[in-house]
C-alpha cells in the first residue's frame, strides 16, 4: 500500500514524505507526531497507515487527525456528513471553501455497481463486516434514496452467517479474512463485490508473499 502511494503521489506531482516509526513506539509518542503534522502548515494532508500495533488505539489515532488533513477520511466528523450526502461523489464543503473528499474506496464500490448497471433498488444486499471504514458506511450509503438496498450488515457474532449472505442479490464482503464468503454461501445470480485484501504467504512469488 504505501508503496503504492508513494508512486501515485509522484506520478500527479504530489510532494510525499514516508515517516516509518518503529512498532514499539506508544501511543502517546505517535500522538505528539500526529500533532506535529496537524501544526505543519506545509503539510496538506496525511495518512497513518494501518493496522496499528495492538497496544495503540487505532480509533484514538483517527480522531487525533486534523480532519482538514484526513485523506483517507477516517475521521468521525467525515463520517457523519455520510448521513447528509444525496450527491453519488461524495464531496462536502467546508467554512473555509475547502473541498474534502470522503470515503473514495466507498465510491469505487458504486462506481462499481454503476459501471456494471446492477440494479439496487429494492435488492436484498448483505455487507459482511461493520468496521468504520468500509462496512458501516457503505451499508448507509446503499440504503438511501437513489440506491434504495434493504441492507444487512453481518458480523462475527452474526447467527446463521452462511443462511443470511445466501439470501442477498448483492454481497460485499468488507473483511480481512482470505476465502471467507464460500460457493456454498452465494445464490444463483448474485453480485459479489470482493473489497477485502489480505496478504498470504507464497513459495511461488519473488517476494515470498501474494494478495488474495
Amino acid at each position: 500500500y504505501v508503496g503504492h502511494k508513494e508512486k501515485c503521489c509522484a506520478e500527479v506531482g504530489f510532494r510525499s514524505t514516508v515517516l516509518r516509526l518503529d512498532e514499539a513506539i506508544s501511543e502517546a509518542y505517535l500522538l505528539g507526531e500526529i500533532a506535529k503534522l496537524n501544526n505543519d502548515p506545509d503539510v496538506d494532508g496525511f495518512i497513518v497507515q494501518l493496522p496499528l500495533p495492538k497496544h495503540i488505539s487505532e480509533q484514538k489515532v483517527i480522531e487525533a487527525i486534523n480532519p482538514r488533513k484526513d485523506v483517507d477520511g477516517f475521521h468521525t466528523d467525515l463520517l457523519l456528513l455520510l448521513g447528509e450526502l444525496d450527491e453519488v461523489h461524495r464531496v462536502a464543503g467546508d467554512a473555509h471553501g475547502q473541498v474534502r473528499v470522503l470515503l473514495r474506496m466507498l465510491d469505487g464500490i458504486l462506481e462499481l455497481l454503476k459501471h456494471y448497471d446492477i440494479e439496487t433498488s429494492g435488492k436484498n444486499c448483505v455487507v459482511i463486516g461493520r468496521s468504520n471504514i468500509v462496512g458501516r458506511p457503505i451499508a448507509n450509503l446503499l440504503s438511501q434514496k437513489g440506491w434504495d438496498c434493504t441492507v444487512t450488515m453481518c458480523h462475527s457474532r452474526t447467527k446463521n452467517l452462511k443462511e443470511v449472505v445466501r439470501e442477498a442479490d448483492i454481497i460485499i464482503a468488507a473483511l480481512g479474512q482470505a476465502e471467507f464468503v464460500t460457493a456454498d454461501m452465494v445464490k444463483d445470480g448474485a453480485v459479489i463485490v470482493d473489497v477485502g485484501i489480505t496478504r498470504v504467504k507464497s513459495d511461488k512469488t519473488k517476494s515470498g508473499w501474494k494478495l488474495l
